[in-house]
C-alpha cells in the first residue's frame, strides 16, 4: 500500500490548539462500517454494556523538555525519549551542533549531564547531579505538547494533557483517547457494570515521526515499552467468555494488548513493541476502539484504517470534517466498530 492512501485534506482551524474549556466536553462520533452517528461524548455509556471491558493506558506523560547551554555556550534543547534508570536517559538533543562523548550541558541552569554516547536518533545522557532524573524532570522540566499545538505549554497543560488515572511517569506524550474522561464518568461506567482495566504503555516521540517511505511496507515503527497485568489478561478473558466487548481506549492500548497477543493468546508480562499495524492485520483482543483524529499520513491512520476499515474510515474523517469536528489531542473522540474483515 501507498502512504498516499492514508492522506487528506485538513483545514488548519479544526486543529484543536487547547482542550475544551471542561474535560470530557467533546463530541463522540461512532463509526459503525459506512454508518456515522454524531454524539456527545458524554453518551459514552449508550454504547457500553454490563460486561464489557474498557482498557486504559495509565501512563503518565514526563515534563521530558529540558533547556540549557553546552560547555561551549551553544544553546541546547534536550526531549527525554526514556529514562533508564535514577540518572540516565535516551534523548533527543537539539543543537547547532550535536554534542560530543564526554562534554557536559548545564541545563536549567542548575543541571550537569554528561553525553555518553550517541545511539541512532538519539543521545544516552547521564545526570550527574544526586537528585533522581525523575525528580530533576518533574522540578525543572516543561510538559512535550505536540508539534502540531503551535504554543508553549503552560500550567494548565499540566493537568489537562494528563488522564485523570495517569499512574505510571515515562511517556513524553498522552495516550489522547483517555484525556476526555472524568472521574465521575469513570465511576458512572463502573456502577453501570463496565470493567475497567489498564495497561501501561509509555509514547515515545516517535509517535509523532512522519513516515518518510511511499511503500508503507518499507516504513519501521518506534519502540515503546509495555506492561499487561495478569488482572488485565483476566478480565479480557472473562468478558470474551460471558459476550462480553472489549474496547481498547486510545490505538497504545490496543498496541500494547496486540503486542502481547503475538503468540496467538493474550499473555501479561513487560516487553517492547514495535508492532506496526496496517491493513489486512487480523486483530485477536480488541474488538472496539475509541481513539481521537489522527493525522493525515501517519501510522495511527494506517492502525484505524486497519480496525474499521478504509471505506468507513475516510467517510468517517470527511464526515467529521463537514461538521466541524476538532482533530489531534485536544480534539474530539471516535468509537469505532471493528470490520468484519478485521
Amino acid at each position: 500500500m501507498q502512504l498516499s492512501d492514508f492522506d487528506f485534506e485538513l483545514p488548519e482551524a479544526l486543529i484543536a490548539q487547547f482542550p475544551p474549556a471542561t474535560r470530557g466536553d467533546s463530541r463522540l462520533l461512532h463509526v459503525d462500517g459506512l454508518c456515522c452517528t454524531d454524539d456527545h461524548f458524554s453518551q459514552l455509556s449508550a454504547y457500553l454494556r454490563a460486561g464489557d471491558v474498557l482498557v486504559f493506558n495509565d501512563t503518565r506523560v514526563l515534563k521530558a523538555r529540558l533547556f540549557g547551554q553546552k560547555a561551549s555556550g551553544g544553546q541546547v534543547e534536550i526531549l527525554v525519549e526514556r529514562v533508564l534508570d535514577a540518572h540516565r536517559v535516551l534523548a533527543h538533543v537539539r543543537a547547532s551542533k550535536s554534542p560530543k562523548p564526554g562534554s557536559r550541558l548545564l541545563l536549567e541552569g542548575r543541571w550537569q549531564a554528561e553525553m555518553v554516547e550517541r545511539q541512532e536518533a538519539l543521545f544516552l545522557l547521564r545526570f550527574l547531579d544526586e537528585a533522581n532524573v525523575l525528580d530533576i524532570l518533574e522540578q525543572s522540566g516543561k510538559l512535550p505538547l505536540p508539534p502540531y499545538i503551535t504554543r508553549d505549554a503552560d500550567s494548565p497543560d499540566d493537568e489537562r494533557y494528563q488522564t485523570v488515572y495517569a499512574r505510571h511517569q515515562g511517556a513524553v506524550a498522552a495516550p489522547t483517547a483517555g484525556l476526555h474522561f472524568t472521574d465521575t464518568q469513570l465511576d458512572a461506567l463502573r456502577a453501570q457494570g463496565v470493567k475497567l482495566a489498564f495497561v501501561t504503555l509509555h509514547v515515545g516521540a516517535g509517535t509523532f515521526q512522519p513516515v518518510r517511505v511511499d511503500n508503507i511496507a518499507e516504513h519501521r515503527m518506534h519502540s515503546e515499552l509495555y506492561d499487561i497485568p495478569p488482572a488485565t489478561v483476566e478480565a479480557i478473558a472473562q468478558a470474551h467468555a460471558n459476550g462480553g466487548r472489549v474496547a481498547a481506549v486510545g490505538t497504545t492500548s490496543l498496541r500494547a494488548l496486540e503486542s502481547a497477543a503475538r503468540g496467538g493468546e493474550l499473555a501479561a508480562g513487560q516487553g517492547e513493541t514495535d508492532i506496526f499495524i496496517t491493513p489486512g492485520y487480523r486483530f485477536r483482543v480488541v474488538d472496539r476502539l475509541l481513539t481521537n483524529f489522527h493525522l493525515p499520513k501517519s501510522t495511527l491512520m494506517m492502525l484505524v484504517s486497519a480496525f474499521a476499515g478504509m471505506a468507513p474510515i475516510r467517510a468517517a474523517y470527511r464526515h467529521a470534517i463537514e461538521q466541524q469536528y476538532r482533530f489531534f489531542s485536544y480534539g474530539d473522540a471516535m468509537l469505532l466498530e471493528k470490520s468484519p474483515d478485521a
